[in-house]
């Protein structure tokens, strides 16, 4: 009788590991496609580099450049306008764009601003002129205020 209760104990253990295994195996391999949906997700948020036009439009919407522009438009009575172009592109040792806001002008182009758009972050800085270094956009912003 022994033997019996130790032949179905051991029996139904025997069942009872394939039963677990299974059931690890499927736990891991939903960790898996959760590790893998997860890695993708990430992948995919760490390399959304922004592009020229984006670094340029960046610049261009800000507020104060369009400010700038309508003051220069109606002050020289349509004669100068406002451009923007992206100056330097990313590289591993300068990861930002450089983007120039310039005057327009019929014989010849004035800078007005040089920018800084960091990549991938999209973060915006500007070149104090008078420190001649690059500073955040709000101490910028602040800067105008003065």
């Amino acid at each position: 009788m022994a033997s019996l209760l130790l032949g179905v104990t051991s029996h139904s253990d025997i069942h009872q590991i394939p039963q677990d295994h299974l059931e690890m195996e499927l736990n891991t391999s939903q960790l898996f496609a959760n590790l893998d949906k997860i890695s993708i997700a990430n992948l995919a948020q760490a390399n959304r580099e922004i592009n020229e036009k984006k670094a340029l439009d960046l610049v261009w919407k800000l507020p104060e450049v369009q400010r700038k522009a309508r003051e220069i438009q109606r002050l020289s009575k349509g004669s100068i306008r406002v451009a923007a172009i992206v100056d330097g592109s990313p590289t591993p040792n300068e990861p930002y764009y450089s983007v120039r806001v310039f005057e327009d002008q019929p014989d010849h182009n004035t800078t007005i601003y040089w920018f800084r758009v960091l990549n991938p972050s999209g973060k915006i800085q500007v070149l104090d002129i008078l420190e001649n270094k690059y500073i955040t956009l709000e101490a910028w912003k602040e800067q105008l205020k003065r």
